[in-house]
C-alpha cells in the first residue's frame, strides 16, 4: 500500500484509542505492584507510564517517589529498590541490603508484590465486563434462528466448501448454539469436522489443519469470515457516503430484485453477481413500493456497489433472525462479567495454543502494535467497542505477564516459588543474568510481531 492511500485521519483514531487503552492497562497493572510494595513498607523510586531512556515527557517527584511520563510507549515500569528489574540498577545491588528494600522482604511477601500487577488487570477485566453489561447487555444471535442461513464472505470458506445458504449445525460434534461462535469454534478447533444442513440435506465439511495460516496468507482486509444471509432490502445511507449504489439512485428500503435480469433474492448473490462485472455497467432492479425501477449502475474496482444492510434490530423485526437480548441489574452484573471474562480468557488459551502448534499455521498471525490498533474503530469511537477491546487487552496482558518467562511478573514468580520450596535463594548475580536473557527474549519477540505486522515474516514475504 502506497503512502497515499493510507486514510491517516483513521490510523489517528485507531492510534489514540490504542495509546489511551494501553496506558489504563499499564497503570493499573503497574499500581497493583506499587500498592503492594508500599504495603509490606518497600521503598518505590519510580512510577512510570511509558519507558523513559534518556529523557521522559514528564516527571515529578513526590515524597520518595518519582512519577512520569515517558517517550517511549513499549509499557510502564514501577521500579521498587532492591529488585531486580528492567532498570538494571547494578550499583544498588552491589551495596548491602537494607530492610526498604524488596530483597530483604520475605518470600511470601515478594511473591504477592509480584502477582499484585497480574490481580489487578484481572479485577478490571471483570469490572470493565461487568459495566459493559450493566449498561449495554449482551445480545446474541440464536444460531437456529437464521431463516437462511449463513452469508459466506471470505473466499477460503468458499474453497473450504461452505456456501451461502448453509446452515451450521454443529463442529466437532459439538451444537452451535449462538451464530456469533460459528468462527471461534471452526478456527480453535484446528482440522475440525463440521455438520451443515445444505437444501434439506445434511452434510459434512473437513476443515484443514492450516486453516489460520492460510487465513493470514489469503486475506487482505479484515472481513468476517460468515455473516446472516440477509435479503436485498436497502439500509440507510450514511451522511457521508457516496457509493456507486446510491449514485445510481438505490434509496431505502429499495428491495432488488434483478442485477441485468439475474434475480437475486439475498445480499450475498447481489456481490457474486458484481464481482464478475468489477469497472462494468450494470442494471439494477428494484422494488419501490409497487413500483419497479431499473437504474443504471458501474461496478467499481472493488467488485461491489456498495449497498448498505439494514440493523440487525430490523432484520428481527422482519424474522430473517432473531435477536437475543439480556439486560443485567448493577449487581447481577458483577458474576456476569467474571463468567464473561473466564470464557475470554478461556478462548485466548485456546489460541495461545494453536500459536504454538506450527502445523495450523498460527503463528503467522503474530502481530504487534499495527494489529493491536486495527482492532477498534476507524470510523468513530464507539465506547462499548472500545472497552470491550480494552478487557480483551487485559485479559492478554495478564496470562502473557505470567508466562515464566525471566524479566516478566512470571519469571520473578517462577524463581520466588522455587526459593520457597527449596529454601535456597538465588543469588543476586544469577537473577541478573536471567533478567537479561529475558530481556532479550521479550525484544526479540517485540521485533518479531511487530516485524510480522508490517513485512510479514511470519509468512514467508
Amino acid at each position: 500500500m502506497s503512502l497515499l492511500a493510507i486514510n491517516w485521519g483513521q490510523v489517528g483514531l485507531q492510534a489514540a484509542q490504542l495509546i489511551l487503552s494501553l496506558s489504563i492497562l499499564v497503570i493499573i497493572h503497574e499500581l497493583g505492584h506499587y500498592l503492594t510494595a508500599k504495603w509490606f513498607k518497600c521503598r518505590v523510586e519510580k512510577f512510570y507510564l511509558f519507558f523513559d531512556p534518556w529523557f521522559s515527557l514528564f516527571k515529578k517527584k513526590v515524597g520518595e517517589t518519582e512519577y512520569g511520563v515517558g517517550w517511549l510507549p513499549l509499557g510502564g515500569y514501577v521500579k521498587i529498590s532492591g529488585m531486580i528489574d528492567e532498570s538494571m540498577d547494578k550499583e544498588q545491588m552491589n551495596k548491602p541490603p537494607q530492610a526498604w528494600e524488596f530483597r530483604s522482604k520475605p518470600a511470601w511477601q515478594r511473591l504477592i508484590i509480584m502477582i499484585a500487577g497480574v490481580t489487578m488487570n484481572i479485577l478490571l477485566a471483570f469490572v470493565i465486563y461487568a459495566m459493559i453489561l450493566f449498561v449495554w447487555g449482551d445480545t446474541k444471535t440464536p444460531n437456529a434462528s437464521l431463516k437462511n442461513g449463513v452469508w459466506v464472505t471470505d473466499s477460503l470458506m468458499l474453497d473450504i466448501g461452505f456456501r451461502s445458504g448453509d446452515k451450521i449445525v454443529s463442529v466437532n460434534e459439538q451444537e452451535v448454539t449462538y451464530f456469533d461462535d460459528i468462527p471461534k469454534k471452526i478456527l480453535f478447533n484446528s482440522g475440525s469436522a463440521v455438520k451443515i444442513i445444505r437444501d434439506g440435506r445434511e452434510e459434512t465439511i473437513k476443515v484443514p489443519i492450516k486453516l489460520i495460516g492460510d487465513l493470514v496468507e489469503r486475506r487482505k482486509a479484515k472481513v468476517p469470515l460468515f455473516l446472516e444471509r440477509v435479503p436485498t432490502i436497502v439500509g440507510e445511507f450514511g451522511s457521508g457516503d457516496s457509493t456507486n449504489g446510491q449514485k445510481a439512485g438505490l434509496k431505502y428500503q429499495d428491495k432488488v430484485i434483478a442485477v441485468d435480469n439475474t434475480p437475486v433474492e439475498f445480499m450475498d448473490q447481489i456481490v457474486a453477481y458484481t464481482n464478475t462485472k468489477r469497472n462494468q455497467p450494470v442494471t439494477v432492479q428494484v422494488l419501490r413500493g409497487s413500483d419497479t425501477v431499473a437504474l443504471a449502475a458501474t461496478v467499481p474496482e472493488s467488485g461491489k456497489l456498495g449497498i448498505p444492510l439494514l440493523t440487525e434490530a430490523q432484520y428481527d423485526s422482519l424474522g430473517v433472525f432473531a435477536l437475543e437480548k439480556k439486560s443485567y441489574s448493577f449487581f447481577g452484573s458483577f458474576p456476569a462479567g467474571v463468567t464473561l471474562a473466564i470464557t475470554t480468557l478461556s478462548d485466548y488459551i485456546d489460541q495461545f495454543k494453536l500459536i504454538l502448534k506450527p502445523s495450523t499455521g498460527a503463528y503467522k498471525g503474530v502481530g504487534g502494535f499495527k494489529a493491536m490498533g486495527s482492532i477498534f474503530s476507524p470510523i468513530s469511537w464507539n465506547w462499548e467497542s472500545f472497552w470491550k477491546i480494552t478487557a480483551l487487552f487485559s485479559i492478554v496482558l495478564a496470562f502473557m505477564n505470567l508466562l515464566p518467562i525471566p524479566a516478566l511478573d512470571g519469571g520473578h514468580v517462577l524463581f520466588t516459588l522455587i526459593e520457597m520450596i527449596t529454601g535456597r535463594k538465588p543469588s543476586d548475580k544469577f537473577l541478573e543474568y536471567a533478567q537479561i536473557v529475558g530481556m532479550i527474549i521479550l525484544f526479540s519477540l517485540l521485533l518479531y510481531a511487530n516485524g510480522n505486522d508490517w513485512f510479514g515474516w511470519g509468512r514467508g514475504k
